[in-house]
């Protein structure tokens, strides 16, 4: 079967990751797709639900960039399908819905990543290193790092630029929580549902009482980690 007109690579580049890139955006995706191909990437673009679907499922991505509202099949649905058939590939939603509600579904549904347009490209390709970066890693790995920052998951000790750092269990829990989901705008919600276990409304300041912790034993001195997003949540990144 042919490729797609949109679907490119950069011959050389090894190893070649592939990405499946489902976008209805003719435009969108043959600007986005040369772009990777600049970064190395074997892409093939998908510009309907039910091609994207049968591409998805046959396996074999590196990752895949899905966009939510794709004509006869949408996202979401193709989403919920891969992870039902088990497949384990990184997933990138790109899409213009940028509602809280919309990024927790679209986690909860097993997305890895949720970027909105417009985007910027510097910032899809550091989200797609990312993605690729933590599929390389073996879930049973012992040790997280960002940036300066390192977790020990086995002796639950936390180093910054090699200082040892004396943090408490509870923002343990939630550091290793941001440390696994870098560069994403996490809600209060979600955080409540996985580092606490609250999956239901609940007025408390758990949350801002825990991050502003965890902040002092970053150092407040040190190039600042954890950010604020206003109205949207908290999220681990290397600059404001």
């Amino acid at each position: 079967m042919s490729q797609p007109p949109c679907a490119s690579s950069l011959q050389g580049a090894s190893p070649v990751r592939r990405v499946l890139f489902a976008e209805d955006d003719r435009a969108l995706a043959i600007y986005a797709s040369e772009a990777m191909a600049g970064w190395g990437l074997q892409v093939t673009c998908a510009e309907e639900g039910l091609r994207g679907k049968a591409l998805a499922l046959e396996g074999g991505w590196d990752c895949i960039v899905l966009d939510r509202r794709l004509p006869g099949v949408d996202g979401l649905s193709i989403l919920k399908e891969i992870r039902l058939s088990g497949l384990e590939c990184p997933v990138l939603f790109l899409t213009t819905m940028d509602g809280v509600r919309d990024r927790v579904e679209g986690l909860r549904s097993g997305a890895d990543d949720y970027l909105v347009k417009p985007f910027a490209l510097p910032e899809l390709k550091a989200r797609i290193e990312t993605l690729l970066r933590r599929a390389e890693q073996p879930l049973n790995t012992a040790r997280l790092v960002f940036a300066d920052l390192e977790l020990d998951l086995v002796r639950r000790e936390v180093f910054r630029r090699g200082v040892k750092l004396y943090i408490q269990s509870q923002e343990l829990r939630l550091l290793e929580y941001f440390m696994r989901h870098p560069l994403i705008v996490i809600s209060r919600a979600m955080l409540l549902q996985h580092v606490w276990g609250i999956d239901f409304p609940v007025h408390t300041n758990l949350v801002e009482t825990h991050v502003s912790r965890l902040r002092e034993r970053l150092g407040r001195e040190a190039p600042a980690l954890l950010h604020t997003v206003k109205g949207q949540g908290y999220v681990l990144r290397g600059h404001g």
